[in-house]
């Protein structure tokens, strides 16, 4: 069934107080609804960023951002849209990756949006694809179970094609939100990031993404055309995307 496009994206810089320069860039793909990839868009990077000991633990806080950050999606349960409130409907995975100082680059993700990094024009996948039957196993410890209907992907609780996410309050207490969280130095071969949903990933490989933009210099018109292969290819799902050209 048709639906509005439920992705949304991140890409900015900001100067903090202390003098520090953090590159903020995220994808958030929403399902059931865009109302908690909104929310992500708007509040997420905030939280990260106002845990008191980001610099000296960065992995734990971005861990800590993300939980309590989905606690306030489950507690919230309206949505504001078009200035009416409404039922808060749905879920969302995210990809985060900031840049600090354009010396490390720091990735977080839930669900099955990807960040991939070209190295020399090596593509290398940062992220964890988070899909049910990866996780089967925690999934079922928690009372849930996963089905593989013939001709459909596998499903918690014949629902949601991942195990890890953001909202999904009917679903919660069989998935998680605890990202996976991957610190990288910024080496001299590390020549961009690439961030996309799950559109763009079921019709490239991390390497067919890679090749087709490394020549592009500008960082927004390669993400372009990355969305524009991934509909030539014939994807049918919602895309965000979003590339950080680093050197």
């Amino acid at each position: 069934m048709a639906h509005g496009m439920e992705d949304r994206h991140v890409a900015e810089f900001r100067r903090l107080d202390d003098g520090n320069e953090v590159g903020l860039f995220g994808v958030f793909d929403g399902h059931s609804g865009a109302d908690v990839a909104a929310y992500l868009r708007n509040h997420l990077f905030d939280s990260i960023l106002g845990e008191p000991d980001f610099w000296e633990d960065t992995m734990d806080a971005i861990r800590r951002a993300y939980h309590r950050t989905d606690r306030k999606v489950l507690r919230k349960k309206k949505a504001t849209v078009d200035g009416e409130e409404r039922p808060r409907r749905g879920g969302s995975t995210a990809v985060t990756a900031i840049l600090l100082n354009g010396e490390t680059l720091v990735v977080a993700n839930v669900g099955d949006s990807r960040a991939v990094v070209c190295e020399a024009g090596k593509g290398r996948q940062l992220s964890v694809d988070h899909e049910p039957l990866r996780e089967r196993d925690a999934i079922e410890n928690r009372g849930g179970f996963v089905t593989q209907m013939h001709g459909d992907v596998p499903r918690v609780d014949a629902s949601l094609a991942m195990s890890r996410a953001f909202g999904d309050r009917k679903l919660k207490e069989h998935i998680s939100s605890d990202p996976d969280v991957a610190i990288e130095d910024v080496g001299d071969d590390t020549e961009f990031v690439v961030l996309a949903s799950d559109g763009l990933w079921k019709v490239m490989s991390n390497q067919e993404a890679v090749d087709e933009v490394r020549d592009t210099r500008d960082a927004r018109k390669a993400a372009v055309k990355l969305v524009d292969g991934a509909v030539e290819r014939g994807s049918k799902d919602d895309i965000a995307c979003v590339v950080v050209r680093i050197h």
